[in-house]
């Protein structure tokens, strides 16, 4: 689906109510585990994880080998194996498309989108993108030659952490890891969000992905609840505590 399709569906997916309801008296969830995006690695979600351990949660952060879909897939199923008892589910980013596969484990009760993309079956995210103007994100992505994809050095501050101190947003591009430009033409092959309880948190002045099409996939999966920072593509770590907010109010199912 391409992002002009998906911007036009948007306006259309307003007026919708939820097809289904979810209990309300599931026991509050005491194991998150946190995915990681692209151009990242698990010190992303580092503040947050701080926040929610300080709350008595049981947090694991998945350390995505961002080599392909596939693998990182496996890399937090592997996550999710270990904990005892349900798991809130967590991902930021390309870390989105991740937790609608591994979020059909049974383990998982719910799923936490930031920032992050949520493909139907069988949408890739080179095709959703490939509709609409590209972002300045987008535009700072290069190839290097072995087809992995990073974000331009210098545009990184501005473009990626356009809403964290200098020195926070040098720290992260410091932790930015290549991703594999195969994993953006992979099709995905499950969106658990049509079965497990989704929360959804919009970067409204996010430069990576547009904060429309953001919007657009709270709408379509019928978030439970959809919260709006303005933040950039980053606020996991510029908005820590709306963020670990929204997980707590998952795992507590209200």
């Amino acid at each position: 689906m391409k992002l002009s399709r998906v911007l036009m569906l948007a306006g259309g997916l307003l007026g919708m109510a939820p097809a289904v309801s979810f209990a309300e008296t599931t026991p509050a969830v005491r194991n998150i585990v946190l995915v990681h995006g692209a151009f990242a690695d698990a010190t992303s979600w580092d503040k947050v994880a701080q926040i929610l351990r300080k709350k008595g949660y049981n947090v694991s952060e998945v350390a995505n080998p961002l080599t392909s879909l596939a693998d990182d897939v496996a890399a937090t199923e592997a996550v999710i194996a270990k904990q005892t008892g349900p798991v809130v589910l967590v991902g930021h980013s390309w870390g989105g498309v991740v937790i609608g596969e591994a979020g059909a484990d049974p383990k998982v009760s719910s799923l936490v989108y930031v920032a992050a993309f949520a493909p139907e079956k069988g949408e890739t995210l080179q095709a959703l993108s490939a509709g609409g103007p590209p972002t300045p994100g987008i535009q700072a992505v290069h190839p290097d030659d072995k087809g992995f994809l990073s974000v331009d050095a210098a545009a990184f501050p501005t473009v990626f952490a356009g809403d964290l101190p200098a020195a926070e947003a040098k720290a992260a591009l410091a932790h930015q890891v290549p991703i594999n430009s195969v994993s953006f033409g992979t099709p995905a092959v499950k969106a658990a969000w049509h079965d497990k309880p989704s929360y959804y948190a919009v970067s409204a002045q996010d430069q990576m992905i547009p904060p429309q099409a953001e919007q657009f996939f709270a709408q379509r999966m019928q978030a439970k609840k959809t919260i709006t920072l303005q933040a950039s593509h980053v606020s996991l770590l510029s908005h820590p505590d709306e963020v670990a907010a929204l997980i707590v109010e998952a795992a507590q199912k209200k």
